[in-house]
């Protein structure tokens, strides 16, 4: 006999930022979005909390008091802590953020953010978490039947043959790859690969998809790797591993 989902416990969310007057907007709306929240104001009640309660998943904040958010993120994997952690940040450098997920992040969010971006960024990680082991967004080599992209080369291949890709549709690729499955759309796209600042439109991120696409011989009707939904965006759909 299965339970209802009405009875399954509800993912417990660890909340952790100095301003007060985030935690106490977002908790409630992280409640009526269906988690128990509990929160905190810096990093080392963060890591005590973390040991104590075992939440689901952390959104934590970078720039605070006692221990910051990145410290804490290094102190919780190297202690072999692998609960999935967003980080709310106020640093739109690429450099920052693939630091950040390189030592074992499983999202960022910028600030200032809309709640309900955050919320379906929650969902997205809880969905791809893997218990116990790091995130996709930490291995340098991820794969997808015949496809396997470096992170650490900065190339990809199919079938072990190298692709010919421009650094913009690798990067793209790179992206989509380490969030399987999940809804992203343009202007997040445009933000993660291009940078905030970066003259250009939306048609640039389409360009690149169609690129990716004669490269991988992938059919936008029935897609195997990249799917588009219609006025939304773009998601991965393959099944991805981290590779060896």
């Amino acid at each position: 006999m299965t339970r209802s989902a009405s009875s399954l416990p509800l993912p417990h969310i660890l909340l952790v930022d100095d301003e007060t007057a985030i935690t106490e907007n977002l908790a409630p709306l992280l409640a009526r979005a269906g988690f128990r929240v509990t929160t905190a104001g810096d990093g080392r009640a963060a890591l005590q909390l973390a040991q104590n309660q075992h939440p689901d998943l952390i959104v934590m904040d970078v720039l605070m008091p006692q221990l910051d958010g990145r410290a804490a993120l290094r102190r919780l994997r190297q202690s072999g802590d692998w609960t999935p952690i967003i980080l709310l940040t106020q640093v739109g450098e690429a450099v920052e953020r693939a630091m950040a997920l390189e030592e074992g992040a499983d999202d960022y969010l910028n600030k200032p953010f809309d709640p309900h971006e955050l919320v379906a960024r929650i969902r997205a990680v809880l969905r791809r978490a893997r218990p116990g082991q790091p995130p996709l967004a930490a291995a340098w080599k991820l794969a997808c039947g015949p496809l396997t992209v470096d992170r650490r080369a900065r190339r990809a291949y199919l079938d072990e043959a190298e692709l010919t890709l421009t650094p913009k549709a690798l990067a793209l690729l790179e992206y989509l790859i380490t969030h399987p499955d999940e809804l992203v759309s343009r202007d997040r796209l445009l933000d993660a690969v291009w940078g905030w600042d970066y003259p250009a439109g939306t048609r640039a991120v389409d360009t690149r998809i169609a690129e990716l696409r004669r490269a991988l011989g992938d059919d936008p009707v029935e897609p195997q790797y990249i799917e588009t939904v219609p006025g939304q965006g773009y998601r991965f759909v393959g099944q991805v591993e981290a590779g060896r």
